[in-house]
């Protein structure tokens, strides 16, 4: 009952300290009186009833430290202490509060785009039990594959869903492009294509109407769709599903199933689908088309390593039932040795993973590195402050304080700091997260994230705050704990910190500064540069005024040996249209991520090269030379002899770099590409294929009318070349739409769309270059401050100096040669650091070294300017002391 009533007593201190002072008085007069009684004087009692006792306010400090209710209320005071130190301070709280704030919350950005890139479920019931049913290794490049989750064909998903004992249900999918509206007036929209029971096996509810079943699968034509939510709100204006509600897809109406609800974004983190529709089976699918992803859902008594000990057995049986014709014997074998496995598939699939996760991982070691900077500042101005109220912490000690007392009313100073900052920062990490989605999407691939702060952001947020508190707070504290009550009270707030011995640790603080902007610097202009070397590289095509016009002509039901006719006279009607200064048919858009070889032989040599079928007007279009023979003509078609035009990188391989023109080259079979034998007629130069990062591939070219019928594709891609995009695309849409209504018509600027490729470098070029112009931001503020402390504590020194002849000249380069010696400590620990861990860059950069010399001379530089412009003002302000004025102060 009494640990109670002390607990309720904690609001009012003032009274439960009359009530112990009472006791301990009543307690000393006990004494005193058995003394007396004992035969001692009344003034023999007191003194000795005082040694005994010992010192009040110590005795009343043992009585709170013993009672576990005081030591709360303890701890409220330090708090009310702390708060009103820093409205005498409001300054350095609010400097304080705001650095903590900025690097916590840059570092809780990156982990909270992290979380949602890596570690979160997806929004479907119990996701611990979905699996991903894939390939051992991949499938070796073998066969067409549409897409980064094209894992499997139809018929392998025909054996699965046969045989899929772990599962209690499996499911196929994969993304495609839906045009919504009618044919040329169209737009793409994001769908995925699914096997009936895909909404099933995830445990996905409608949340209006219902979605797409088993029976759904019957047509092979877009008939039935399901709208996601967000679509459904604004394409569909949030209209009521009934058995009616019907929209235009593909041209044609067709029904909506259903819509599914707000949190189901599909199975891919970064994207988002508008609509889905069911898969179908075609009566005779292709055995080498890898278009499917497959999932499952583990029985409740199996596990990941279990279902794949299964799938392995499983394996043999299945690839030999499933094997595609029209391969080489090898090619069949190898496809035989594929080998199934299951891996946990809980938190989705994501090219977003391959693509941004070390990028993401060095910039949260970048944002720690400011965040390191930033503690360090705060460390020098925590130090200051407590040098300032050094006289009063020895006050405090004399009058029988314990060192752990102080040291916890330092850390609690430290702690409250941390706090407001971390809180601070978790409020601007959400907008800072979503900067980060945007530096990353682009106006053809928007990457939609779901940033949300969930308990591993928060315990994130809260492990930075707690070490940071540690790192800023630790020395501080134990420099107040470790003053000298005596001297600090005789020689008042000046004669102790005046030791220069005592600056050694803020000395450190701005050398370690100084080291780790240096890397950060470093990583700027690296990352700068590597952008730039990527965004001024020449891909040997012309990039600017090129439009890429996607035409598909599937409605109007043309035969297969009328396409390439039909693809010829589209070309022509584009080439006439007003203000369209030349057009090209290509199977291939350079640069455009996607690719097409062929087995090729010639001579003793065997490899494959890159195969691209193309109009005759194609390369003028592109702007690629012919360097040696002719280009393509219209007599080239697919009853005249079989050509090619090869790069240099084709010469040298299959070549040896000799002579090509008049070579014959023989190109193997594969399915829809019969065997052939194909005659050089001209050579280009290099020219980039599907990355700027990559070196020249060897590329042919081939007559687009001498694209094999089977591999003929009621589609193409056109290259148009025009000194107005906006305008051409205008005109052409007007006339081919006359022309053609029937054909959807869909474009993209070429140019855009090869800058776009570079937005993971060109990100990592923007936030490199921040953070590391934010760090030499803080060295300034930090080496300003400690050198300005530096002097206002030598401020009589310096009088002497002067006062005894010193000029202004060597006044200022007492300083500066302070500040040199912290920069080149600084500098050589920072180098060793760069060079420590350049590796993790290393293969992030284009045309550099994570060492280069230029880069690190630049870095070097750069941060010697910063530290002379830091230590100048207050060097010219130490040089312009008044000594009488200084001296008068002693």
């Amino acid at each position: 009952m009494a640990l109670l009533r002390r607990i309720f007593t904690l609001g009012r201190r003032s009274s439960h300290d009359r009530e112990v002072e009472a006791e301990l008085r009543e307690h000393m007069r006990m004494c005193i009186d058995d003394q007396v009684a004992n035969g001692m004087s009344r003034k023999e009692a007191k003194r000795h009833a005082r040694l005994m006792l010992g010192n009040p306010t110590a005795m009343r400090e043992r009585v709170t430290a013993e009672d576990t209710a005081l030591g709360l209320d303890s701890l409220l005071r330090d708090v009310r202490y702390a708060l009103r130190g820093f409205r005498k301070s409001p300054g350095f709280a609010l400097v304080a509060i705001l650095t903590l704030a900025l690097g916590i919350g840059a570092n809780t950005a990156v982990f909270e785009l992290l979380d949602a890139v890596r570690l979160r479920s997806l929004p479907i019931h119990n996701p611990a039990e979905l699996s991903e049913l894939q390939i051992k290794g991949g499938n070796d490049g073998m066969g067409l594959n549409e897409g980064p989750y094209s894992k499997f064909t139809i018929p392998m998903w025909q054996e699965i869903r046969r045989h899929h004992d772990p599962f209690s249900g499996v499911f196929a999918w994969r993304t495609s492009e839906a045009t919504l509206g009618r044919h040329n007036e169209g737009r793409h929209v994001s769908a995925l294509e699914v096997s009936g029971e895909f909404f099933n096996v995830l445990g996905v509810v409608p949340w209006r109407g219902r979605l797409i079943e088993p029976q759904d699968e019957a047509s092979c034509e877009v008939s039935k769709v399901v709208a996601s939510y967000a679509f459904w709100k604004s394409q569909m204006g949030s209209i009521p599903i009934t058995p009616n509600t019907s929209i235009y897809v593909e041209g044609r109406l067709v029904q909506v199933l259903g819509v599914t609800p707000p949190a189901f974004f599909g199975l891919i983190v970064g994207d988002r689908f508008e609509l889905a529709y069911p898969t179908c089976t075609p009566s005779n699918p292709r055995r080498d088309d890898f278009m499917m992803s497959v999932m499952g859902r583990l029985k409740p008594d199996w596990n990941i390593g279990r279902a794949s000990a299964y799938l392995d057995a499983l394996s043999p049986g299945l690839f030999d039932s499933t094997a595609p014709t029209g391969y080489s014997s090898a090619a069949i074998n190898r496809y035989k040795s594929f080998r199934l496995e299951a891996v946990e598939a809980g938190s989705g699939v994501s090219t977003l993973r391959k693509a941004y996760d070390a990028s993401l991982r060095l910039l949260l070691a970048i944002t720690g590195l400011v965040l390191l900077i930033a503690c360090a500042n705060l460390a020098n101005l925590m130090l200051a402050r407590a040098s300032v109220r050094q006289r009063a912490v020895a006050i405090r000690i004399a009058l029988g304080a314990s060192r752990g007392r102080l040291l916890q009313q330092m850390f609690i100073e430290s702690g409250l700091l941390a706090l407001c900052g971390a809180l601070l920062g978790i409020a601007i990490a959400q907008p800072l997260s979503r900067l980060l989605v945007a530096s990353m999407s682009t106006e053809r691939d928007t990457i939609q994230v779901a940033i949300s702060t969930d308990w591993r952001v928060l315990l994130f947020a809260a492990t930075v705050a707690a070490v940071t508190c540690v790192i800023f707070g630790t020395f501080p504290a134990m420099r107040s704990a470790k003053v000298d009550p005596i001297s600090a009270i005789r020689s008042g707030e000046r004669g102790v910190t005046g030791n220069r011995e005592r600056f050694s640790i803020q000395r450190l603080m701005v050398v370690m500064q100084m080291a780790i902007s240096m890397v950060l610097l470093m990583a700027a202009l690296l990352f700068v540069r590597s952008y730039r070397n990527l965004a001024t590289l020449d891909p040997g095509v012309r990039e600017s005024g090129m439009t890429v016009g996607f035409f598909d002509f599937s409605t109007l039901n043309i035969k297969p040996e009328n396409r390439a006719a039909f693809t010829r006279q589209l070309v022509d009607d584009v080439r006439a249209i007003p203000g369209v200064q030349n057009a090209g048919a290509t199977t291939h858009v350079l640069l455009n991520g996607g690719s097409w070889s062929h087995s090729v032989h010639v001579g003793s040599i065997e490899g494959s090269s890159r195969f691209t079928y193309v109009s005759p007007s194609y390369l003028a279009t592109v702007g690629i030379p012919i360097l040696r023979g002719r280009g393509f003509t219209k007599e080239d078609t697919v009853n005249s002899p079989f050509v090619l035009i090869v790069n240099q990188a084709f010469i040298r391989k299959f070549l040896g770099g000799g002579p090509a023109l008049g070579q014959l080259i023989h190109v193997m079979p594969e399915p829809d590409y019969p065997e052939r034998h194909y005659l050089i007629v001209g050579t280009i130069p290099d020219t980039k294929y599907n990355d700027l990062r990559a070196d020249a591939e060897p590329m042919a070219f081939v007559p687009i009318d001498q694209l094999p019928v089977e591999a003929q594709r009621p589609g193409a891609a056109i290259m148009i070349a025009s000194n107005d995009s906006t305008a051409a695309i205008d005109a052409i849409r007007h006339t081919i739409g006359v022309r053609y209504p029937l054909i959807s018509l869909n474009f993209a600027d070429f140019e855009q769309g090869i800058r776009d490729n570079l937005v993971g470098d060109r990100m990592m070029a923007m936030l490199a270059g921040f953070f590391g112009i934010l760090a030499a931001l803080l060295v300034v503020v930090g080496l300003y401050g400690v050198l300005s402390y530096f002097l206002a504590q030598r401020r009589n020194e310096i009088g002497i100096r002067i006062a005894l002849g010193a000029r202004r000249g060597q006044v200022i380069g007492l300083v500066l040669r302070d500040t040199a010696g912290m920069l080149a400590a600084g500098l050589g620990l920072g180098i060793l650091l760069t060079l420590g861990v350049g590796r993790a860059a290393s293969a992030m950069l284009f045309g550099l070294k994570a060492w280069d010399p230029a880069t690190m001379s630049l870095a070097v530089l750069l941060l010697a300017a910063v530290s002379f412009v830091a230590s100048w003002i207050p060097a010219r302000k130490a040089a312009n002391l008044d000594p009488v004025a200084a001296l008068r102060t002693e």
